[in-house]
């Protein structure tokens, strides 16, 4: 359903208020860039530290810009079910095309837990789901058994799995036989093994600075073409490695601001990157050839 380079956009902020219009231009760069879908309140969009009504304002603007060239799936999640549901139906309300849905975190849920929190997701809400699997940020692991299972209701459609195994694509694939389950890797750096494995995408952060190159390597493996594939995986992984040089989205927000896309704002806790740490960005930038 969801298909090559889908970047998890930065939310930009001007003076502590969303920049509205650098949004929307973000947006036009990552549609002429190639991008497949957005992802507007992920965790690239410092979506733990947006408010309620910011939330719902991205979101809004993320589709309003799109304008149906592109699928939108919102960012959805929260370590609340009930919140999480909410959330959802507003994104079903205006208009999004699916939601993305992070396991819930801190509670640190078993696996009954996180069944019965997506269970409870596909009973409240007639959306297309995709799951989010982040265990280094969730301190939970939905466990490919787990999501065999989720697999198998109407809503739940896919997963973006973060857990850096690549072998969950093969033991999701076996377990989710005779249903359409779309696999998004949410690891820039594994992402081309992720696709080759069976995945269909990713979810990226270094799309927000590369879209182009980033699309490129997705059209170039679905073409067959695995030494262009290699060769455009071999300049981003600078990229990718840079992202996370400091907290993100801090890194690429410094990248973004150079671009003169938005400003290098984050919200408290996160804090931009010091001098040296945007020196070594910046040599990573160079290092991939942008």
């Amino acid at each position: 359903m969801f298909h090559g380079s889908i970047p998890a956009l930065v939310t930009p902020f001007k003076n502590g208020a969303i920049d509205r219009d650098a949004f929307a231009n973000l947006i036009e760069s990552q549609i002429s860039g190639g991008s497949g879908a957005l992802v507007p309140c992920g965790t690239t969009g410092e979506s733990a530290t947006l408010s309620h009504a910011e939330h719902r304002e991205v979101v809004e603007l993320c589709i309003q810009v799109a304008a149906g060239r592109v699928p939108v799936i919102a960012g959805a999640g929260s370590n609340s079910t009930r919140e999480a549901i909410e959330l959802i139906q507003h994104a079903k309300t205006v208009g999004a095309d699916a939601a993305l849905v992070i396991c819930p975190y801190y509670n640190k849920p078993d696996q009954a837990g996180l069944e019965a929190h997506f269970r409870a997701i596909d009973d409240a809400v007639s959306m297309p789901i995709v799951m989010y699997n982040v265990p280094s940020r969730t301190a939970s692991d939905l466990l490919p058994e787990t999501v065999g299972r989720l697999a198998k209701l109407p809503n739940i459609i896919g997963i973006k799995d973060a857990s850096n195994d690549l072998g969950r694509v093969s033991m999701h694939a076996a377990l989710t036989q005779g249903e359409q389950f779309t696999q998004l890797s949410g690891e820039d750096p594994s992402s081309l093994g992720h696709r080759a494995m069976g995945g269909t995408g990713c979810i990226s952060v270094s799309a927000n600075v590369a879209p182009d190159l980033c699309a490129q390597l997705h059209a170039a493996f679905d073409a067959g073409d695995l030494d262009t594939a290699r060769q455009l995986d071999q300049r981003l992984i600078h990229i990718h490695k840079a992202m996370f040089f400091s907290p993100s989205p801090g890194p690429a927000k410094y990248v973004l601001a150079k671009m003169g896309v938005c400003s290098d704002e984050v919200r408290l806790p996160i804090t931009a990157p010091d001098a040296e740490t945007c020196q070594r960005i910046d040599d990573a930038m160079a290092a991939a050839g942008l």
